[in-house]
């Protein structure tokens, strides 16, 4: 098969595969160019969680995280993708140390761009100390490479959403790309009725879930910077786009981050759900926003909350 074949092979590939349904190798292997990359601390090096066995739990060798290094749209990039369908793509230690330590290795090279494939629900319940010091972890490197002058953006499209500790860590990038099946948040919906009661959120209700903590609220409301369909390729666009795009960071952004979380919360602090802010953004009929296809939504988070760089 000659070059122009097989660059149009894969094109196809990535317009026909599901973010949402693809393994986290898979993500990686199309989102990236074609035979570039190169894994760190593979599944051969058998490092898996120290901790599963002692509550009789499946191991995997590379403890539900893929990092290492390749190339998109010919410009080097570091990557890290978590495997939803592994624990709920949740934190431990060793799975926290692989994200730790690619960020560190992107802060010394500083020239680096970092990718963050996030699928994750959260810290595991049983790596309970270790998982939270990693998260710990990986934020202070993540910044720490963001002072150096690195770019790092988050894609969130995976099947366990962005939960937890995971959500935090979002938060911290340069950039956060989301499609419709994406999720973000701190506390996931079983946890805030477990805690709060069903009158106060239905984990069941589905439509509930996505219109608070799903891709559409959060580009509207400024926790996402842009939107992806759920292909490899939309992904990948969206990727190279924020990479070039994603602010520094300086005093300066800190400050602005503030004052645009200080907005947001005195003009929708009052409202009672998605909708009530959907409405408030100036959204005549926001109940047709969950009904909306890609690039009807695109047009309309653009004109209504523009991306702001000179903060995140």
């Amino acid at each position: 098969m000659n070059a122009s074949k097989i660059w149009e092979s894969e094109i196809a590939d990535r317009e026909s595969t599901s973010w949402y349904e693809a393994s986290a190798r898979q993500r990686i292997q199309l989102l990236l160019d074609a035979d570039s990359f190169q894994e760190f601390i593979g599944p051969e090096h058998r490092e898996a969680s120290p901790h599963l066995q002692v509550f009789d739990l499946p191991e995997q060798f590379d403890d539900g995280i893929i990092v290492g290094r390749g190339r998109i749209a010919g410009g080097p990039v570091f990557v890290a993708a978590q495997e939803g369908r592994f624990m709920g793509g949740a934190f431990g230690e060793v799975h926290g140390a692989k994200l730790t330590g690619l960020l560190r290795a992107a802060r010394d090279i500083t020239s680096i761009p970092v990718l963050i494939l996030f699928d994750t629900g959260g810290v595991r319940l049983q790596e309970a100390n270790a998982g939270e010091l990693a998260i710990a972890e990986i934020m202070r490197a993540l910044i720490e490479a963001r002072v150096a002058g690195v770019k790092v953006v988050g894609l969130i499209g995976g099947r366990a959403g962005c939960y937890g500790g995971g959500g935090l860590i979002a938060g911290c990038c340069s950039a956060l790309a989301v499609s419709e099946q994406g999720r973000i948040s701190v506390s996931g919906p079983e946890v805030i009725e477990t805690n709060r009661g069903v009158e106060e959120f239905d984990s069941k209700d589905r439509a509930l879930v996505w219109r608070t903590m799903g891709g559409k609220h959060r580009r509207l409301i400024g926790g996402a910077d842009a939107f992806a369909d759920d292909t490899i390729e939309s992904f990948r666009n969206v990727a190279v786009h924020l990479i070039s795009s994603a602010p520094g960071f300086d005093q300066n952004v800190l400050k602005a981050e503030q004052a645009r979380l200080e907005e947001r919360l005195q003009r929708f602090g009052a409202c009672g759900d998605a909708v009530d802010i959907w409405r408030a953004l100036g959204i005549s009929e926001a109940e047709a926003v969950a009904v909306m296809d890609g690039p009807e939504f695109v047009a309309l988070a653009n004109r209504k909350q523009g991306p702001r760089h000179d903060a995140r």
